[in-house]
């Protein structure tokens, strides 16, 4: 009896080309996602943050802005541009920087969605997803109290600031987000200004690519990784990333500065997550070390002689700072989010519409009531 031929193994080789590829095409499509809302919404987005006064109100609006165009850097800088113009006490926009990192985190748990198909990879994904979440409001409502009782973030920037001030700095553009951008924007720009299509549509249009493009990456990722991480891979993963808290903290800063998206970073994750490849408290350090990253360029940028934008990113890597000392070295504390995060996607594998309650809930519906109690 002929024994049908087996189909030959793809060489590892080919298969960590086909991962870069795809990585590509990911971060493409992560990027035409926030320019396709920086073109429809950001406008809107800069109109939200201005004339507040309340706390509440600009945590809110923090969170809503950079829901709207997908990027925490930009909300920053539109932050440091209102304070600039006088139309935001700098005291306030303590806490528009603090709604910032909960909105960046929406991007993790719609990449995660693209496992939704299989049960435990999504259950998996999800916890990945959601445990930057669950560190993020878990730092706000340590940190925010102790803020507007004492004004120690906004006390300690303001003062860095004076003993820099005069320093001169310069802007820092990521290669990487060059070639990015550079076959991002033609698709963004095609489909905005000469397909003739209304803003509405060419909007829709340019997230229907976005989004296709993302889960067909990471449907393909997450296969090749699988194929390429086997049990001995998998368990050097872990132990490298398990050796050191610390390290895993840095790994995820340079990470996130090389891309210039703590969004990015973490959703690079998903994958391995939502694959098994990568343990959630091996990850978990490396989502902290990104909301470190993120601050890191438009603190450079801000160096070059804006006052008011040193004064936003300091306050905005002190904010990160501040609750990493504080939650991670303790495991009771670091501990929450993860249980948290477990929990949530144990009850999201079994009954999907937790996920649209969660998103809808977290970044739109709360911050909305917020901005409607206390503006």
């Amino acid at each position: 009896m002929e024994v049908p031929n087996r189909p030959r193994p793809v060489h590892p080789g080919i298969r960590i080309a086909l991962v870069i590829g795809l990585v590509f095409v990911f971060l493409v499509a992560v990027k035409l996602v926030g320019s396709t809302f920086k073109e429809l919404g950001e406008g809107d987005a800069e109109a939200l943050l201005q004339g507040i006064r309340n706390p509440f109100a600009a945590l809110s609006i923090g969170i809503l802005a950079t829901v709207i165009v997908q990027s925490s850097s930009a909300t920053t800088a539109m932050i440091v541009l209102i304070v600039s113009e006088g139309q935001m006490p700098i005291e306030i926009a303590v806490y528009a920087i603090m709604g910032c990192n909960i909105g960046t985190t929406v991007t993790n748990t719609l990449v995660s969605m693209g496992h939704i198909r299989q049960a435990s990879e999504f259950q998996r994904a999800f916890a990945g997803a959601t445990m930057h979440d669950f560190f993020n409001l878990m730092a706000i409502a340590i940190l925010m109290p102790i803020e507007m009782t004492t004004g120690i973030i906004y006390r300690t920037a303001v003062a860095t600031t004076g003993a820099v001030e005069g320093w001169t700095g310069g802007t820092f553009e990521s290669p990487i987000k060059t070639i990015v951008g550079s076959t991002a924007n033609p698709i963004k720009d095609f489909v905005f200004h000469d397909l003739g299509l209304s803003s509405a549509l060419a909007g829709t249009l340019a997230l229907a690519i976005a989004v296709t493009l993302v889960f067909v990456a990471l449907v393909y990722i997450t296969r090749n990784m699988r194929a390429l991480m086997a049990n001995r891979l998998e368990q050097s993963l872990n132990a490298v990333l398990a050796k050191s808290g610390v390290l895993s903290i840095v790994v995820g800063a340079v990470a996130t500065v090389s891309v210039q998206s703590s969004s990015i970073t973490t959703s690079l994750m998903i994958p391995l997550f939502g694959a098994g490849i990568l343990r959630l408290e091996n990850g978990f350090p490396v989502t902290i070390g990104a909301n470190i990253g993120t601050t890191v360029t438009a603190f450079i940028a801000a160096l070059a002689g804006n006052v008011a934008g040193l004064t936003i990113a300091t306050v905005h890597l002190l904010f990160n700072l501040t609750a990493t000392l504080i939650i991670y070295p303790f495991p009771v504390l670091r501990n929450i989010p993860l249980r948290l995060a477990r929990g949530l996607a144990l009850r999201a594998s079994t009954d999907r519409r937790i996920v649209l309650y969660y998103v809808i809930g977290v970044f739109v519906v709360a911050p909305l009531i917020g901005v409607w109690l206390f503006n």
